[in-house]
């Protein structure tokens, strides 16, 4: 993940007796290092996969997010109607799903790659290390424990059986812990952990690497390397995620006090999640996954450097006028029709507005060819004057603006050098009771990714305005309403381009005042949980929001229905926790009746 370092190629030694498939579990083989590293160079490498797996393709590379994730919080309003992707839609997964599975598998790997790095740190320093090295092998060793925290942050979230809610849930089954590369195949099979275990371990590794890197700053092209600030933000989220308002305080404050990061102002925000190299490691990011775009014809997570950059926007494509300025020849800048922006998401930001119709365009010039220049019909002239009044007054949350483009109001650089109007996506074009608003952040605004083939941006995993709405839930936690309130209020700030430390007329008054969110029962009246839906919108946060507070059966009844599925339900019993894989228990004896309660 460093700035431009890819996934490093290591040839180590496996125990030719362990025969379990590595991908099931993960860290199941023991690596030789009779004569490797010799170098702080060679350990160097070592980390490196530690890093670009979250690149990897059933990962940040593709699968998790744009697939899983989107699909399963309906930020997505899917029209592909694959089985596996409406278990996603439905959120009633198998023990075969195979985004599931692979997620399991990869973060695993992830695991492994860590486990790699630490003990190759002890044998380098041990046998090959001169007293100069210290320092540096220390910094290995923080960033190695940081990144395992992290998989182990994702495995416990997504497949843990619940979140612990203070002093209750911490004998619920978590996920296996592997501390060290097993030795041999006994040694690959463990039990789960229990729940207070895995996130006592997660906290561990987390102090331990704050202390490592203590003071370290990173430059140049390391400047995407782990600092001592991301695992004070990531130990500081872990004490909201399990309700330990005591221990987040302090922590949480570190980071917003002595870090030397704050919220970037507005300007810069609105563009942040697209490609502007200018826009990278900035000062509101803790942690963020380097993305390199291939180049043309690579075919990004499947072309020949597959850990270099990710392939999301393929699927999170808006779509612009056909070449005759009509809807119904729409053209995506990637894949048109696998996700689009479900309507609910528009009226949540707070849009006002009804649906658009389109009329005669009165200024179309019949001497020549219709075209995206020369539409023959347009949006109702009265319907954009009041939707450009809704823009400029900010009548809506202005990060609706920052998430999504909508039709004829915004345009793209389809072909990297004429801007065409945004439309509907051609599926949604003959039916008027549709917005058919398409994804801005983390999409391609002016370029065609299905020619390009990989991502241009980078991806955030933990940045300031997610340590400041951290703050205010533990502080509501700790009783401390009015810290809560302003820190809600700093970040509502930034979405309206105010200064963030300056009291405003658009704040929050009260933790139950009214919201942007439009006929919302859960949202309308809740701002801590408005503004972590809002702010963090598609950037994999929301889902576990939704598992912490139970809010499923509320979302399935806001969002109603998809394209594929007529009328979502959410089983309580059941969805907050990812099935562990079936591959799992098959090749794991010691796991054998430990599946999550339902599947």
């Amino acid at each position: 993940m460093y700035k431009k370092i890819y996934i490093a190629i290591l040839m180590l030694a496996v125990l030719s007796s362990c025969k379990k498939d590595p991908d099931n579990v993960g860290p199941t083989d023991a690596y030789s290092t009779s004569n490797y590293p010799k170098t702080i160079n060679d350990l160097q490498s070592i980390l490196s996969p530690g890093y670009s797996n979250l690149r990897s393709l059933a990962l940040y590379g593709f699968e998790l997010m744009p697939k899983a994730m989107a699909n399963s919080t309906h930020t997505s309003n899917g029209a592909y109607g694959d089985l596996v992707w409406t278990e996603w839609m439905s959120n009633n997964l198998s023990v075969n799903n195979t985004f599931s599975a692979n997620a399991w598998s990869a973060l695993y790997t992830g695991v492994k790659n860590c486990n790699v790095t630490l003990q190759a740190a002890d044998f380098f320093e041990k046998n090959y290390a001169t007293a100069g090295d210290k320092q540096n092998i220390d910094y290995i060793r923080g960033q190695a424990l940081f990144l395992r925290a992290f998989y182990y942050f994702q495995l416990e979230c997504f497949y843990g059986e619940s979140y612990i809610k203070g002093t209750t849930g911490g004998d619920k089954m978590g996920v296996p812990i592997y501390e060290t590369l097993p030795a041999n195949l006994e040694a690959a099979q463990k039990p789960r952990a229990k729940a207070r275990e895995v996130w006592d371990f997660i906290q561990k590794d987390l102090k331990q690497s704050a202390v490592l890197l203590k003071g370290k700053v990173w430059t140049g092209n390391d400047l995407g390397r782990v600092s001592e600030w991301a695992a004070k933000g990531l130990l500081g989220k872990s004490y909201v995620f399990t309700e330990d308002w005591t221990n987040a305080r302090p922590v949480l404050l570190d980071v917003i006090q002595n870090s030397g990061k704050t919220l970037m102002a507005y300007d810069k925000y609105r563009d942040a999640f697209n490609g502007n190299s200018a826009n990278e490691f900035n000062e509101e990011s803790l942690f963020e996954l380097n993305v390199d775009k291939d180049p043309m014809g690579d075919y990004g997570i499947y072309g020949s450097t597959p850990n270099a950059t990710t392939l999301n926007g393929m699927i999170w494509s808006p779509n612009v006028l056909g070449a005759d300025g009509t809807e119904i020849a729409a053209h995506g800048l990637g894949y048109t029709g696998n996700g689009d922006i479900h309507d609910q998401n528009i009226k949540r930001f707070g849009y006002p507005l009804g649906y658009y119709t389109l009329v005669n365009n009165p200024n179309f010039n019949t001497a020549k060819s219709a075209s995206y220049s020369n539409p023959a019909k347009v949006m109702d002239p009265a319907y954009k004057a009041q939707a450009l009044a809704v823009r400029a007054n900010k009548l809506a949350d202005p990060r609706l603006f920052v998430n999504t483009v909508q039709p004829w109001l915004d345009s793209l650089k389809f072909d990297g050098a004429n801007w065409a109007p945004v439309s509907k996506p051609p599926y949604l074009a003959s039916n008027v009771n549709t917005y058919g608003w398409g994804y801005r952040k983390y999409a391609a605004l002016d370029y065609r990714i299905e020619t390009v083939q990989a991502d241009a941006w980078n991806w955030y995993f933990l940045r300031m305005a997610d340590i400041y709405l951290l703050y205010a839930e533990a502080s509501k936690g700790a009783g401390d309403q009015g810290t809560a309130l302003e820190y809600l209020n700093k970040v509502k700030r930034r979405a309206y381009s105010l200064p963030i430390n300056s009291p405003s007329a658009i704040d929050y008054t009260s933790l139950t005042g009214q919201t942007k969110a439009i006929n919302d029962p859960v949202l309308g009246n809740n701002p801590l949980y408005y503004e972590r839906w809002a702010e963090l919108f598609n950037e994999g946060q929301w889902w576990f929001d939704i598992c912490r507070w139970k809010l499923g059966k509320s979302e399935a009844a806001y969002f109603g229905s998809t394209l594929t599925v007529s009328a979502l339900q959410f089983n309580e019993n059941k969805a907050y926790s990812w099935p562990i894989p079936q591959d799992e228990f098959n090749s794991n004896a010691k796991i054998a009746g430990q599946q999550n309660p339902g599947y």
